[in-house]
């Protein structure tokens, strides 16, 4: 089974493009942290490649920047290629089959996510709403 859940926050903006038969794909990177800390204190980071395809594709592009928190399930593909000094490199992919959004979207424009903003803060309604009389008509036709 090749599956992987990974949390983490944008460290670039998405970067669109499509394929020549036009089928649209996003990079995205991400900076996940470890669930531990080292001797020294702190805690460890590691950088993955994501890449997105089609339609969700189109929405990381549209909807996610630098700093967005994300939710990636996917799978790991490792491909080989040869630089253009001839050497063999081999590179390893994380392909993306679900992403989520867990940025609260700005009140802005309502168009990108960040970071969440201080609606914690926001005053409560403490009265209930009150409610309008209504004369009672007995002559309804039904």
């Amino acid at each position: 089974m090749n599956k992987l859940y990974l949390i983490g926050n944008l460290t670039r903006d998405p970067e669109m493009s499509e394929t020549p038969s036009g089928i649209a794909f996003c990079r995205l990177g991400i900076a996940v942290n470890r669930p531990y800390t080292g001797s020294d204190g702190e805690r460890a980071t590691d950088f993955f490649n994501i890449t997105v395809w089609r339609g969700q594709a189109e929405n990381c592009g549209r909807y996610l920047k630098k700093g967005s928190k994300i939710a990636v399930v996917g799978s790991i593909q490792n491909r080989q290629y040869e630089d253009k000094e001839g050497n063999k490199r081999q590179v390893t992919d994380i392909i993306a089959n679900e992403v989520e959004f867990l940025s609260v979207r700005n009140q802005n424009d309502g168009s990108d996510y960040g970071e969440p903003t201080g609606y914690q803060n926001a005053p409560r309604a403490t009265s209930k709403p009150t409610l309008e009389q209504v004369d009672d008509d007995d002559e309804l036709p039904f």
